[in-house]
């Protein structure tokens, strides 16, 4: 039953993600920066604080809602999202280094990653 929540949020997450994406692609075409993907993923950081902090101080989603909202409906929406809860997480708990680890090791591993498929595949 779990997949079922993953699945269904996941879908309702992708499309949002599309909408808003496609709605912000046109409306700043002509830009340089990249709106679309920054909007999408500061825009799911914010919902994912919220919740937390809603579920944390209120404990009223259940753990299928949660699965729902968390994995499935922000997952499909946004993975920064998940990172940006785990490096608050770190830094609330006092782990600065770990975070900027985290952060910088995300950042340049993931860059690195697809520059180097972007190598091999040209």
């Amino acid at each position: 039953m779990n997949w079922l929540w993953v699945a269904l949020g996941g879908g309702l997450g992708a499309m949002a993600r599309y909408g808003l994406s496609g709605w912000l692609l046109h409306h700043s075409a002509q830009q340089k920066f990249p709106w679309p993907t920054f909007v999408v993923n500061v825009s799911g950081c914010l919902i994912a604080g919220l919740l937390f902090a809603l579920a944390a101080k209120h404990d009223i989603l259940s753990p299928n809602l949660r699965l729902f909202l968390f994995t499935g409906v922000l997952g499909g929406f946004t993975t920064f999202s998940a990172f940006g809860l785990e490096t608050a997480h770190l830094l609330k708990r006092g782990d600065i280094l770990t975070a900027c680890i985290y952060v910088l090791a995300s950042v340049v591993c993931g860059l690195a990653a697809i520059l180097l498929a972007y190598r091999f595949t040209a």
